[in-house]
């Protein structure tokens, strides 16, 4: 494994901290070099390259790109990961807070997809990962408007995978769970009882815990990889059994 990615260039975008970090970290044990991109790279590790650049404004994708390419030596993956929550109802979020989520969130994946594309084209085996979220196809309450953009991430995902499959261009996301991060953390803390909204962010996922960024990462790996020379369109579920088991705590294990 350690040499998977050997002489490849991984973009990771909103690489500066949680699963992005985390991304960034699998794919230079992997042989990669990474490049980050993030609105502040000030605390990225040594062992990987940071670029200022927001994934709302198009120019600075592009020169951050373009100065990716030349310094590392072109781009063969692309991991979407440049995101933002939003907590409430569908009434509870105002219009800017939609048009500020839905252009981080979705047009921002594509966004970058766009600019990247041109440096894509010349890799040997060209992958994008998108961050999507379990949230896409399950009914989550106060998350009206991430769920949301996570749908779309997902239909954008099929799309990409459909418009780019003739080319080589593999395109597939990750939908995780709850993912234990700073962020989580920090949301968590917004809460009347912080540690009952705690207990119960680890107990939705049927594994009774959160979801580790190292976890997320490992997939979004595995998608990128060479090997994988079949898997495009696909969502890959990181969600600790979330999405599709329906575990009843009360039922006592068969005696052997």
């Amino acid at each position: 494994m350690s040499g998977t990615f050997d002489g490849f260039v991984a973009v990771v975008t909103g690489g500066a901290g949680g699963i992005g970090s985390a991304t960034a970290q699998a794919f230079v044990a992997r042989g990669a070099k990474v490049a980050v991109l993030d609105v502040n790279v000030a605390g990225v590790p040594a062992n990987v390259s940071g670029y200022v650049a927001d994934v709302t404004d198009r120019h600075s994708v592009s020169v951050a790109l373009a100065r990716v390419a030349a310094d590392l030596g072109g781009i063969h993956v692309l991991v979407n990961n440049a995101g933002i929550g939003a907590v409430g109802t569908v009434e509870d979020n105002s219009d800017d807070d939609w048009k500020r989520v839905l252009d981080i969130n979705v047009i921002g994946m594509a966004r970058v997809s766009a600019v990247a594309l041109p440096y894509l084209r010349k890799s040997t085996a060209p992958a994008i990962v998108n961050l999507c979220s379990v949230a896409a196809l399950n009914g989550l309450p106060q998350r009206a408007l991430y769920a949301a953009s996570k749908g779309a991430v997902l239909s954008l995902t099929y799309a990409m995978a459909a418009d780019y499959v003739n080319e080589r261009i593999r395109v597939n996301c990750v939908s995780p769970g709850t993912v234990s991060t700073p962020w989580v953390d920090r949301n968590v803390a917004k809460f009347a009882d912080p540690a009952a909204e705690m207990a119960a962010m680890h107990a939705r996922q049927p594994t009774g815990r959160m979801v580790t960024p190292e976890e997320v990462a490992t997939s979004i790996v595995f998608l990128c990889d060479p090997a994988n020379q079949s898997t495009t369109g696909t969502d890959v579920a990181v969600d600790g059994g979330m999405a599709r088991l329906r575990v009843r705590s009360d039922v006592q294990k068969v005696a052997s």
